[in-house]
């Protein structure tokens, strides 16, 4: 089984990392403090982190020295727009030892539904109009990313409004959901998360910052939070 699929049936909680910047020493930060899986990017200016990432191949050996640092899923964003995902890129995906692809729905050329080896995720923003999800399924997706925050809120604490979207997705969407942290999420909100019925948290820049110590530091706080909560909720917001 993809090692994405096999962490989102785990029953518990997932803590996923978006490294800010595609650095080694930033990856074995965040395993050494419990990361359960970890997200790079290729081909795109990342809002959150302000960085830009080149092709698959200025990261070859960085992506060999990350993958080695652990077992857990490790997944790519590759690219900012369809038209700057590569197909020879995708294929090479799986060797280079990347488990699934996640990338906004609008981005996704249709060329990669039939990439072999990778799990596939997609995500959608504040505006998507969230009856389209029911036909995911049929697509063979493995996953969503909530990503429902306005770029214009960024950073700002986590609300019941976020909540609610959340668990409907949940509920509704015939999928696991990974919900980033474009919010300033921190680990007093996990228990909440937890009872939306959300699969994965992603922490990325806003909540774990972009440097060793404060990934470290951050991460460190998440795993201590999910492992109290057990992980497991009652799907009740």
């Amino acid at each position: 089984m993809n090692r994405l699929s096999q962490s989102l049936r785990s029953g518990k909680l997932q803590l996923f990392v978006s490294l800010p910047a595609n650095d080694a020493k930033l990856a074995e930060a965040a395993v050494r403090e419990g990361a359960d899986g970890l997200k790079v990017h290729l081909n795109v200016a990342h809002r959150a982190s302000g960085n830009s990432f080149g092709p698959l191949d200025s990261y070859r050996e960085t992506f060999a020295a990350i993958r080695s640092l652990f077992q857990g899923p490790l997944g790519v964003v590759p690219g900012g727009s369809a038209a700057d995902v590569s197909r020879e890129e995708i294929a090479a995906l799986p060797e280079a030892g990347f488990d699934f692809y996640s990338i906004y729905a609008w981005h996704l050329p249709t060329f990669m539904l039939k990439a072999q080896g990778l799990a596939r995720t997609f995500a959608i923003d504040d505006k998507f109009d969230l009856r389209l999800l029911e036909a995911a399924g049929a697509f063979g997706i493995d996953a969503l990313e909530a990503s429902v925050v306005p770029g214009t809120e960024y950073g700002s604490p986590l609300t019941l409004a976020d909540l609610l979207k959340y668990r409907w997705l949940a509920e509704n969407s015939g999928l696991p959901v990974i919900v980033p942290t474009q919010r300033k999420v921190v680990p007093e909100d996990i228990p909440h998360l937890i009872d939306c019925g959300v699969k994965a948290l992603l922490v990325g820049a806003v909540s774990i910052g972009a440097t060793e110590e404060s990934i470290a530091r951050a991460v460190s706080s998440f795993r201590e939070a999910i492992d109290k909560a057990g992980g497991e909720g009652s799907h009740e917001c």
